[in-house]
């Protein structure tokens, strides 16, 4: 779908929007520092636990509890966590590096040698991660190469005490205060 490349701007008509470089967009967006979460569930055609790291969380209402994030189009492990009845979202820790690494890489067994325990919900809470985040997936809108993802919160907490992991720059970190 997309959004426009031109639209109206009061009553002097259309304004054309110039085209930004995406390496460029990307250079600049990245001095923006995001924690990363992981997203996982239970995938239902084959009982196996499934998941993808994303930077681009966020709450968006507390009346009804609503979290968002945002998904890449070509993505292979969303339509695995979309059929799921309950997503998790992880907070990630700093010291859960390879862990993000291993989410965020294309195919394979993304769980191999990963620790969890399910939740209320029964998606994977990763072991280490500072908070768990039950959803349910309530809308779903097309923005350029993403999705973005609209999901209602239907239980969370905290789950163990560290640092957030932080990307910025194209690079892992912590934050210390």
């Amino acid at each position: 779908m997309g959004i426009p490349l031109s639209r109206k701007v009061g009553r002097g008509g259309a304004r054309r929007i110039p085209a930004v470089n995406p390496q460029h967009f990307r250079n600049v967006l990245g001095r923006y520092a995001a924690g990363v979460v992981a997203v996982t569930a239970i995938d239902p055609r084959g009982g196996e636990p499934c998941g993808l790291a994303v930077g681009s969380f966020a709450s968006v209402s507390l009346d009804p509890p609503l979290v968002s994030f945002c998904v890449s189009e070509t993505s292979t492990s969303w339509p695995r966590l979309r059929a799921a009845e309950t997503l998790c979202v992880n907070v990630l820790a700093d010291h859960q590096r390879q862990v993000c690494e291993r989410l965020a890489a294309p195919g394979g067994d993304k769980f191999a040698g990963v620790s969890w325990t399910p939740s209320p919900g029964g998606a994977p809470v990763l072991d280490g991660a500072l908070a768990w985040i039950d959803c349910v997936v309530v809308a779903e809108h097309p923005a350029g190469d993403h999705v973005i993802v609209v999901a209602r919160v239907t239980g969370l907490d905290r789950y163990d005490d560290g640092d957030p992991l932080v990307f910025f720059r194209g690079s892992y970190g912590g934050f210390r205060p």
